[in-house]
Order: C-alpha cells, then sequence, then structure tokens
C-alpha cells in the first residue's frame, strides 16, 4: 500500500500510563473534553472537526460508563454513550472518517470500538455475573468472582486476489446492491494464521485455491470491533468461480484500466452507469485498490 489506510492515522496520545491513575484522572477532569457518542455510533461536527463538551458538566469528577481516550495539548480526552438526542450537524464514522485529521480520526475511532465493547461486556464469559467496568473504562470485573475482561478486538483479513498482471478480482455479496463490489474478506478462526485464514476464506467464498500471499497493512474497523488486516494473493483467472459458502452473490476479474475508471468515479454511492463501483475511502478496501492499479 502507498498510503496509510484512513482509520489508521491516528496521532491520538493515548496516555495509557494513566488509565490507572484515579487521582491523576480526576486532577485532569476539571479540564477534560468529552466525546458524547449516540446508540447510532454517531457524534457532532463542526465541519471536519469533532464538537467535544467540558467533562464537568456530567460532573465533578470522572463519572461512570465514561472511557478515558488519552490527552490532547494537555487535556485529558474522554468518551460516553449517551441516550439523549444529539442536536446540530451528526456524523457516523463509517462517512466522515476520511474528512477529519489524524487525531480525530484516532479520537472517533478509539471511542467507537471501545464504547461497543462495553455494549456487549455487561456479564461476564466466565461466571455469567453483571461486570463494571475498571481502569477508567479498558477493562470490566465481574462483580461475583472479580474476573477481568478487557476489549475484545476479532481480526479480520482483507484480501486482494490479482492474477499477476493486470486484473483483480472482486466480489459483491448477496446483501449489496448491484454493481457494488469490493476485496474479499473474512474472520479469523481459533487456532488459524492470518496467512491461512487468507486461503481458506478465498477458497468457501469463491472456490479459488491463492498463493503468494503478502501482508499490506491494516486498519481499525469498530463495526463492532474489529480490525482488518490487508493481504495480496496471486490467483488463476481460469479457473472456475464457485461459491461455496453462499455469502457472495456474484465475483468478475477487472482489468486495471477498469479499476482506475471506477476510483476516478467515486465510490458506491457514484452516479454512473459502469458495471464496477468500488468503496470510498475510508475503507482500508480503497486503499489497497488504489495502490494495486497504480503498480
Amino acid at each position: 500500500m502507498t498510503d496509510v489506510p484512513m482509520l489508521s492515522r491516528s496521532a491520538l496520545d493515548r496516555a495509557e500510563e494513566l488509565r490507572s491513575d484515579s487521582e491523576a484522572l480526576r486532577s485532569g477532569w476539571a479540564d477534560a473534553l468529552v466525546l458524547r457518542v449516540n446508540h447510532r455510533g454517531q457524534v457532532r461536527l463542526d465541519g471536519s472537526e469533532l464538537v467535544l463538551d467540558p467533562a464537568a458538566e456530567l460532573g465533578p469528577e470522572p463519572v461512570s460508563g465514561a472511557v478515558f481516550l488519552g490527552r490532547r495539548d494537555g487535556r485529558h480526552l474522554w468518551a460516553i454513550r449517551v441516550a439523549a438526542a444529539l442536536t446540530g450537524e451528526l456524523g457516523d464514522l463509517r462517512f466522515v472518517g476520511d474528512r477529519l485529521a489524524d487525531t480525530s480520526a484516532g479520537l472517533l475511532t478509539t471511542a467507537i470500538a471501545i464504547l461497543n465493547w462495553h455494549d456487549s461486556a455487561g456479564f461476564s464469559p466466565v461466571d455469567g455475573a453483571a461486570t463494571t467496568p475498571t481502569i477508567s473504562g479498558w477493562s470490566r470485573h465481574s462483580t461475583s468472582t472479580g474476573h477481568e475482561e478487557f476489549p475484545r478486538t476479532d481480526p479480520a483479513v482483507i484480501c486482494l486476489v490479482h492474477d499477476g498482471a493486470d486484473r483483480v478480482l472482486l466480489a459483491r455479496n448477496g446483501n449489496w446492491p448491484e454493481r457494488r463490489f469490493s476485496v474479499l474478506a473474512g474472520f479469523v478462526e481459533a487456532g488459524e494464521s492470518l496467512e491461512a485464514c487468507v486461503m481458506r476464506e478465498i477458497a468457501e467464498e469463491v472456490g479459488l485455491v491463492v498463493s503468494d500471499v503478502r501482508y499490506l497493512g491494516s486498519q481499525p474497523w469498530p463495526f463492532p470491533r474489529s480490525v482488518m488486516i490487508g493481504f495480496s494473493a496471486v490467483g488463476d483467472p481460469d479457473a472456475p468461480i464457485i461459491f461455496a459458502d453462499g455469502e457472495i452473490a456474484e465475483a468478475h476479474w477487472f482489468g486495471r484500466d477498469e479499476v482506475k475508471a471506477a476510483l476516478e468515479a467515486g465510490d458506491w454511492s457514484a452516479d454512473t452507469d459502469a458495471r464496477l463501483l468500488v468503496p470510498g475511502s475510508v475503507s482500508i478496501a480503497r486503499g489497497m485498490l488504489e495502490a494495486w492499479a497504480k503498480a
């Protein structure tokens, strides 16, 4: 890849050493800022900037449910899930991530990822008891045994399959509208290496045996809590395409010129009658396609 993926360009100082320093966090709360995130994952925006509110509006010290994200210009930054409606311009990371500055992109990506984890981690997977957040939101303890759980991140591979020359294989998931294509992806299974996952997923989804699996880069994708690990691999365009697991509706080999034209046209929302539409810039898939198209 030639560029850092959009959601991997974080310049946020995560200040991990402060997460368990309750005194420092209480001291910094008076001057801290908080990012409010609604249950749809939306936040308030002011143009290309996130709207951050004074944390003291929530109370005189860190409140339950708030997660410490780090610091910027010496000020502590927190995030919290809110039930009340947010007003003003709202944005979702998937649609505004590419217009945010590096620090704001890292802040929002981290906030969405960890708040999504908290939403599904209310009970211990070990003893079934209710859990409570600790370490300023970076772990949860069982109220029964004290067992500690940390934020979950699910690894998923995403692979650009090409023929070693000027063709790339792109597929359309059965849930996507026609003409919307992307590279292939899937979750890593227990006991599986990343490279083995690439080969298995491609075989399952389109029936191809690939070789020359190479790492390209990675990007957090907090929907709900994944990290996308990018690879390329070589496949045979003359081999039959078989939709073994039923997830893929169609897949085709596209030429480099056709991919370049699709990239120039925009993304999945482009107003064009071309047979190929590609993902937007917030997705690592687009960065992979852009790098391949320029090669």
